[in-house]
């Protein structure tokens, strides 16, 4: 008698989610509204200008003037996958960077966040912080069992990023892309649904008020609440 093979255990009552719609995410820090490009174009093309590392590791960039990135943004708005949302700082006033949902699959749970791209001012952030939370949450809060993150495995900012907010290094797809004429290897992330309590959590302690000095300074950092939870860590870092 042949022995039973093993099988995933059966995903009970559970429901394919919705794909996102774009609604505004509001949080303390930030606040994410669906790209557009007459509302935003000209604001985040000035918080980038000049900045051209910026793009170095985005399939598109730079852009050298405020009408090609226009065309570029009306031109990859409105498809839905990806579906790109521009970040506005608070306690800057100003928009400052770009993410997207993309890779969205319903039918499995699964949804990736991506093109992100962060102005200098932007970056090191809590509204950059909370930025990625928010999507995280809408994802998890809707339906979603995995929530994936991949970035150019040359790009440790991005790693390190991923690894803060306390998503589970997979592994390095080798070769996996080709980019602007150049070889990509891409590292991937993921945090899944079971981890979403214990992530939050850890969000909800670093991003309050309580946590910060009058200079600004944080008094526990996400990479420490986040540690934990993490099952995966980057060899690379």
């Amino acid at each position: 008698m042949t022995e039973p093979r093993p099988l995933g255990p059966k995903v009970e009552n559970w429901t394919p989610p919705a794909p996102p719609k774009g609604v505004v995410l509001e949080g303390q820090y930030t606040q994410l509204e669906p790209l557009q490009a007459e509302a935003h174009a000209a604001l985040l093309f000035r918080a980038y200008e000049g900045q051209d590392a910026v793009w170095d590791y985005m399939p598109y960039g730079p852009f050298h003037s405020a009408a090609a990135y226009h065309r570029w943004m009306k031109g990859i708005t409105g498809a839905g996958d990806p579906l790109f949302y521009a970040i506005y700082d608070k306690d800057a006033r100003a928009w400052g960077g770009v993410a997207s949902y993309l890779r969205i699959h319903p039918d499995a749970g699964s949804i990736e966040v991506g093109h992100i791209n962060l102005s200098p001012q932007l970056q090191g952030t809590r509204a950059a912080t909370e930025a990625m939370v928010l999507m995280m949450q809408w994802a998890f809060e809707n339906g979603y069992r995995r929530y994936e993150w991949k970035c150019d495995a040359l790009n440790t900012p991005s790693r390190r990023a991923a690894q803060r907010l306390g998503l589970s290094y997979e592994g390095v797809f080798r070769q996996h892309l080709v980019v602007k004429g150049r070889n990509r290897d891409t590292a991937w992330f993921a945090a899944i649904d079971t981890e979403w309590p214990a992530l939050k959590a850890a969000y909800d302690v670093w991003l309050s008020p309580s946590n910060f000095g009058s200079d600004g300074q944080q008094r526990e950092s996400l990479s420490d609440l986040t540690r934990l939870v993490r099952v995966g860590r980057d060899p690379a870092l």
